[in-house]
């Protein structure tokens, strides 16, 4: 197991090397020029060039390229272009409002999604059924922006018992969790749905009901074990794309994170605070995959034995 870990951390490096290699090319291939952004339209020509060549902008693209690559394996992705701080330290300030909101988006989705789609396959083909696939239907088509503003007018304006915006308490996650987990939660409802009605045909509950065990045990021990691993797959997938897609909800609710962060810095081509963001998600996005490969370990024991022989 640890040799099987060891070797996917190692597989970690040239995925990083490759999508620094991509953001760099489409950062510094975009128009616009960060020392003209920063000194404005009615800065000089000499006062641009002594800017650049503080900022390293002088350089050729592929000693730039280098620099950052070796000084990113370090753990230093530079110093943001606007505010002069460590990039990293600016993005460990912001990860913590945006890890939070995604656990709870997360969590939120399973919560709802799960026992959703359990009811919808129990109950196949009843109004129960189609309640459930018309909520998941909904989670699926709702713009998040949309639903966040709607949220807002409701339980901040007409019924005022939420905070429209902000972060630091409890209340003020509520909506935004809400709507980061819709799309989530529609999308582990029709996997789960579908996974149980696929499960239930099988011949070991066929057996297991011809033996006369306990409907309830044979849902928990033989369906539901079987059913999670495509579900864990795709709360994985979506919680990594939580992490690096909460832009639109964090701007809707004024949440400062790190999509925010990264928006921003897109805005006034800081160079570093977008390169350095980028791959600190795709960091974050190989440990969440790492964990649910070793997720499917605890699920099923045969996938633990091809990894110990591995």
């Amino acid at each position: 197991m640890w040799r099987y870990i060891f070797r996917r951390l190692l597989f970690l490096i040239p995925v990083l090397i490759g999508v620094s290699i991509l953001i760099f090319a489409i950062i510094h291939l975009a128009p616009g020029d960060p020392a003209e952004t920063l000194l404005g339209p009615s800065a000089t020509a000499q006062d641009l060039e002594e800017l650049r060549e503080q900022l390293g902008l002088n350089e050729s693209l592929t000693v730039q390229y280098f620099t950052f690559l070796i000084n990113s394996l370090k753990g230093d992705f530079g110093r943001s272009i606007r505010t002069n701080n460590p990039v990293l330290e600016e993005l460990l300030d912001r990860f913590e409002p945006s890890l939070l909101l995604a656990v709870c988006s997360m969590t939120l989705a399973i919560v709802v999604g799960l026992p959703l789609g359990v009811l919808a396959a129990l109950r196949q083909n009843t109004w129960l059924d189609t309640f459930c696939n018309l909520t998941a239907l909904l989670g699926f088509s709702i713009p998040g922006f949309w639903l966040g503003l709607m949220l807002m007018l409701l339980f901040s304006i007409m019924f005022p018992i939420l905070p429209s915006s902000g972060y630091g308490s409890w209340e003020q996650l509520i909506m935004p969790a809400v709507v980061l987990g819709t799309n989530t939660m529609a999308v582990i409802a029709r996997m789960t749905r579908s996974s149980m009605l696929e499960v239930v045909r099988q011949d070991y509950v066929r057996t297991a009901k011809a033996k006369g065990l306990n409907s309830r045990l044979i849902l928990t021990r033989h369906i539901l074990t079987n059913v999670l691993i495509p579900v864990v797959t795709v709360a994985g997938l979506n919680f990594g794309h939580m992490l690096g897609g909460v832009v639109i909800t964090e701007t809707v609710f004024s949440i400062p994170g790190i999509g925010r962060l990264i928006i921003d810095a897109i805005r006034f081509k800081d160079y570093p605070v977008v390169q350095g963001g980028i791959l600190f998600f795709a960091f974050c996005l190989s440990l969440v995959n790492l964990g649910v490969d070793l997720l499917y370990a605890l699920l099923d024991p045969r996938i633990k034995a091809q990894y110990r022989a591995s």
